[in-house]
């Protein structure tokens, strides 16, 4: 059975999509994940796949002075990868973008191993902008970035299979939601501080007549005591969150941005836009917009009567549903998965 190390890390949007090509190739090859001691470990030891751990480095936007180090550290964390990669022969590195990927993907190209990677956003990574000329193939999400690359090839989004699989009347249970339409909130994969503030403010108002299912972040739920709304910190079963949405406020990340267009869930979209991002979140919202398959509010613009607004607003947006009811966006796996398999193929 071929080997397969795949890699990325850093937020859960450059792991949950391995874990979901991980999970579609279960019985077809042998994984592994290497990844750094952050969310990348905890994720894959909560899903029983084998992790083992390498140093990387990060660059730090707007900081020359704390990056002048950064490509000794570099060295020294390719060098670690390369003592991994002798050890557990891979026959393929599959990375998901995100700075703990590059290590690896350096050192997988020093060794002659195929590496494949794949970009979410409409516009590339940093990451995978350098390791690119590295990669056999550049797989993408959206259908214009492979065009950027000499490698590209669109295949999609990954997705977890369960995503599709949620049921309704257990989910409403699961999370003690009643019968009434519910809100999704997701704030990305670490929370997002300033919709999590709104939303608790409009909680009291809006759960009069609505639930709301608010997904805020490691330690950032308050407990609030409102009937029909209910914080949690993360949710590994994101199959039952979806169930339960009726509409959606989200960050403009792609994994969610396309696993909840799939869905058919009408969304308003308020992505990130500040100098810790290169302003991604905002590309890919726009382009779901331009689309007709979501409504956007700009962080400049969020007030408490403008999120209101835009919230319940999804409910009645007919025009909205039946764009998403025609739209082609699905899950990527089968198309990412046939890649991969044609790479180990050719070696």
């Amino acid at each position: 059975m071929k080997r397969i190390l795949f890699c990325g890390g850093g937020s859960a949007g450059h792991v949950i999509p391995n874990v979901a090509i991980i999970e579609a190739l279960n019985g077809i090859t042998d994984n592994l994940y290497l990844g750094t001691d952050g969310i990348e470990k905890s994720i894959c030891q909560s899903n029983g796949i084998d992790f083992l751990e390498c140093g990387a480095v990060k660059l730090v936007r707007g900081k020359i002075l704390c990056n002048l180090a950064l490509p000794f550290k570099l060295f020294k964390c390719i060098g670690e990868a390369g003592k991994i990669l002798d050890e557990v022969k891979p026959d393929l590195v599959f990375c998901k973008g995100g700075y703990a990927c590059v290590p690896a993907a350096v050192a997988a190209k020093k060794r002659g191993i195929p590496v494949i990677t794949h970009e979410s956003d409409l516009t590339a990574g940093l990451a995978n902008k350098f390791i690119a000329g590295k990669c056999k193939k550049v797989l993408t999400t959206f259908p214009s970035t492979a065009r950027a690359f000499g490698n590209g090839i669109w295949t999609g989004s990954p997705m977890r299979e369960k995503i599709f699989k949620g049921n309704k009347i257990e989910a409403r249970a699961k999370f003690g939601l009643d019968m009434r339409p519910t809100i999704l909130v997701l704030g990305g994969g670490s929370g997002s501080e300033i919709i999590n503030a709104h939303i608790e403010r409009i909680a009291p108002t809006v759960c009069k007549n609505y639930n709301i299912l608010h997904i805020c972040g490691k330690g950032r739920t308050t407990g609030a005591d409102v009937y029909g709304y209910k914080q949690i910190e993360f949710c590994d079963d994101m199959g039952a969150c979806y169930a339960c949405a009726d509409v959606a406020v989200s960050r403009g990340g792609s994994n969610a941005a396309h696993e909840l267009v799939a869905l058919k869930i009408p969304t308003l979209f308020i992505p990130l836009e500040n100098r810790r991002s290169r302003g991604d979140q905002v590309k890919n919202a726009e382009y779901f917009e331009n689309a007709g398959l979501c409504r956007v509010l700009r962080e400049g613009d969020l007030t408490d009567a403008a999120l209101i607004d835009g919230a319940t607003a999804l409910f009645g947006d007919k025009k909205l549903k039946t764009a998403l009811a025609a739209s082609a966006v699905k899950c990527g796996n089968e198309r990412i998965i046939k890649e991969i398999l044609a790479t180990l193929k050719a070696r």
